[in-house]
């Protein structure tokens, strides 16, 4: 009896110290006319290899602070890289003239705010965060 109690919690421990996996949402600005991308499109944009919407219109990516849980679960699902990775990946690309990183802007609603303010932007956000200002291109699970 005391054996199954212990396993019980045991098991109930392990449970509730696995880290939930909030969704993450990729957002343009709400009036862009893409209906959606693919993670390899995006993958494609946040990595500096495009600088434009499958349509045509510019595409100006942004992150979110380093070190912040929602920015490396992003480049973890999209990229499959880590954060010391991206950096690596970052250094290597800049040093050679191929591209720059996206510009900083902050948390989940300063990326929201910044999107929503320029027609050629592109995020990532908790999708708890997604409002109607912004329009939401792929969800990330």
């Amino acid at each position: 009896m005391k054996t199954t109690i212990y396993s019980l919690l045991a098991a109930l421990a392990l449970l509730l110290s696995v880290p939930a996996q909030a969704e993450i949402a990729v957002i343009a600005n709400a009036g862009n006319p893409e209906a959606s991308l693919t993670a390899k499109q995006v993958k494609k944009i946040f990595l500096g290899k495009k600088n434009a919407f499958p349509g045509g219109a510019a595409a100006r990516p942004v992150d979110q602070a380093a070190g912040s849980a929602v920015r490396d679960a992003f480049y973890q699902k999209v990229a499959k890289k880590n954060a010391d990775k991206m950096k690596t990946y970052w250094t290597q690309m800049v040093f050679s003239g191929k591209a720059s990183p996206p510009e900083v802007v902050g948390d989940d609603a300063a990326v929201k705010a910044w999107v929503a303010s320029h027609k050629d932007g592109i995020g990532y956000v908790d999708k708890s965060a997604v409002d109607g200002s912004v329009k939401v291109l792929l969800t990330l699970p």
